[in-house]
């Protein structure tokens, strides 16, 4: 993980990709949002979605899971390399949330983190404050998720 000194707006990660399959949104449908069109596929395919969708927390979910998966893989990087390893604070919440077309099951969602500010905490100094736009980018290149996170971030030098 990076400090904030080390960040600048306009960096861009990319996350990883995930397929969204009948049967993993059935399991999270099921446990986690149990609405028709997420649960069966005829009933997905009479909605105006036009087939078995993934709930957008699902697809929200995998984001995380990626981001953090990347997070985890920088410090390990940072590890070897002898580098002291930042630990960021906890997020004080999104906004923002946009779920933009349909994942449909069979999609395949590229997903992505880009800074879009930055500034110091006026309350805690030792931090600074994050924001990015996480997005997900189906396999025809169509948007079909964003969010705007904000996040804790320590400062490598702070008074």
């Amino acid at each position: 993980m990076r400090f904030f000194e080390d960040i600048a707006v306009g960096q861009r990660r990319e996350l990883g990709s995930f397929t969204f399959t009948a049967d993993n949104i059935k399991k999270f449908a099921a446990q986690f949002d149990p609405q028709r069109f997420h649960l069966d596929e005829e009933a997905g395919r009479k909605s105006l979605f036009g087939g078995l969708a993934a709930s957008g927390w699902h697809v929200g979910s995998i984001c995380m899971k990626l981001l953090v998966a990347d997070s985890q893989r920088q410090a390990r990087e940072a590890t070897a390399r002898g580098e002291k390893v930042a630990m960021w604070g906890p997020s004080p919440g999104f906004r923002d949330l946009r779920w933009i077309k349909p994942v449909l099951a069979g999609d395949t969602i590229a997903y992505a983190s880009e800074v879009e500010s930055l500034r110091t905490s006026e309350k805690r100094p030792e931090w600074g404050i994050l924001q990015a736009r996480n997005t997900g980018v189906n396999q025809r290149g169509e948007l079909v998720f964003s969010l705007l996170v904000t996040a804790f971030v320590p400062r490598r030098n702070a008074a």
